[in-house]
């Protein structure tokens, strides 16, 4: 058995700075295998075994996470709302193309038939002619005009069967009177030259959602093997050696079941006091190494606020969580960003816990019938287009900040991660990764009922570095 003291003497034979993290791994392995190792190794070579092995902490940064309280909204706080929401939305479409030369709705009304027009508008109301054709009414702060859209046009036709109320497009046609015969729809969509940003170092990221603490349904066995495996009770060599590597563990809401959540919930709670369950949810979570990243934002079974954007979990009702040293809370939706080094700006990730996903999966055929509620990628994608987490009025419940609208994706995130369905799907979408966390609750009598299948116990892992995403599958 090599001596500690040789080890260290390598190391500064080699210039390494001995760091207290540094000797915490060099004490784990007092080998002559290792001394070998040392003094056969080059000085790079040294510095980046112990920069991926180190427990080091991740480093995380808040781009955005709401703390304004709730206000007494009056009829002008929605329409400053919506006119916000307008105005953002607007500068990102007149920056396409097609749309450079779009028109105030009130001049288009003037046109001669079948000139050229381009509009930018909000939707106020999508109807179906007798013939099936579409007609969708938009209008801006000058007025209302109509689009038509026929049915003869394929592609025009299947992206204007995408468009929902209060969302704003652009279109493109000849004009008529008092309407639009459309040729083009432009969303607002991500661009598709978005980067592909990887990190320097080899670092990793887990992504959980929709525990439930409190339920009787909760997995609580599931969930221990995970705890087992994330602190390297259980687990061969090469998961111990990656599980060094995990900085980040973002939890995408519903950290608890709630009280009072939906009629008869008592029936089917364990621990029936929310701040009991908040302690629990801490005490487990409390398991996790501290050198690893909480990130947690709430979802509709949590004691904040229901109208997004849900604020931060309230410190009285969940102060355990607040005394986790490693977490960091943010409200629903969010944008942090992790694994800022140097020169290089970090990976930004969007939260958004995914209330509003079962509005879009009820209403729009294109995602109802491919997959539905197995398919969170499909609804991922349709917000991303949209530029919106919830742009139908209906969709969400929301505060109608007036100076600003809180749910448009004015960011582009490197990861977009959700919850809610309770099933994980991994994706890419320009670039951008699509992650919906799985959930660790059976199946209620809800999901019974209206034919829901939960998938609990996955765990999506992203490599940093490479962007590269798998499942870890802790369940049956």
């Amino acid at each position: 058995m090599a001596e500690l003291k040789d080890i260290v003497a390598a190391l500064i034979e080699k210039k390494i700075l001995v760091t207290p993290a540094i000797l915490a791994e060099v004490k784990k392995t007092t080998t002559d295998e290792f001394l070998a190792e040392i003094k056969s190794s080059s000085a790079e070579e040294i510095k980046n075994k112990f920069a991926s092995d180190a427990e080091t902490e991740g480093t995380v940064s808040i781009l955005y996470s709401c703390t304004t309280k709730d206000v007494n909204s009056s009829v002008n706080d929605f329409v400053s709302y919506f006119n916000n929401r307008y105005k953002y939305i607007e500068k990102i479409l007149r920056n396409r193309q097609e749309l450079q030369g779009a028109s105030a709705i009130r001049r288009i009304s003037q046109k001669e038939d079948k000139e050229p027009a381009a509009v930018i508008g909000i939707i106020k109301n999508i109807d179906e002619t007798k013939n099936n054709n579409l007609m969708i009414t938009v209008e801006d702060q000058t007025g209302e005009i109509k689009l038509l859209v026929s049915k003869s046009k394929k592609e025009v036709f299947d992206a204007a069967r995408q468009c929902v109320c209060d969302e704003v497009i652009g279109a493109v046609g000849s004009s008529g009177k008092g309407i639009i015969f459309v040729d083009k729809i432009v969303f607002p969509e991500i661009p598709i030259y978005n980067e592909l940003k990887k990190s320097p170092k080899e670092e990793y990221a887990l992504f959980l959602s929709d525990i439930h603490v409190g339920s009787k349904q909760f997995l609580s066995q599931t969930f221990d093997k995970f705890l087992k495996w994330i602190t390297g009770e259980i687990g061969d060599e090469k998961q111990k050696q990656l599980v060094k590597k995990i900085k980040y563990i973002f939890i995408m809401g519903d950290i608890v079941d709630g009280v009072g959540i939906y009629p008869g919930q008592e029936k089917e709670l364990e621990l029936l006091d929310i701040y009991d369950q908040y302690a629990e949810a801490a005490r487990l979570l409390s398991r996790i190494p501290k050198h690893m990243k909480l990130i947690i934002c709430p979802g509709n079974h949590d004691a904040v606020r229901m109208a997004e954007p849900q604020l931060p979990f309230y410190e009285d009702i969940a102060k355990p969580l607040y005394d986790l040293p490693n977490a960091c809370i943010v409200s629903n939706p969010a944008v942090v960003s992790v694994g800022a080094q140097d020169s290089f700006p970090g990976i930004a990730v969007l939260l958004y816990h995914g209330y509003s996903f079962d509005y879009y999966i009820a209403n729009i055929d294109d995602i109802r019938n491919n997959g539905g509620y197995d398919r969170a990628d499909l609804v991922m994608k349709f917000l991303l287009q949209k530029r919106h987490l919830a742009p139908t009025h209906a969709s969400c419940l929301y505060v109608p900040y007036a100076d600003h609208d809180p749910l448009i994706v004015s960011k582009i995130p490197d990861i977009f991660a959700t919850g809610h369905l309770h099933k994980t799907s991994v994706s890419t979408y320009r670039n951008v990764t699509l992650i919906c966390g799985s959930c660790w609750q059976g199946k209620t009598a809800f999901q019974e009922k209206v034919g829901h299948n939960p998938e609990p116990g996955r765990v999506p892992l992203v490599n940093l570095q490479t962007r590269e995403m798998r499942i870890l599958r802790f369940g049956e």
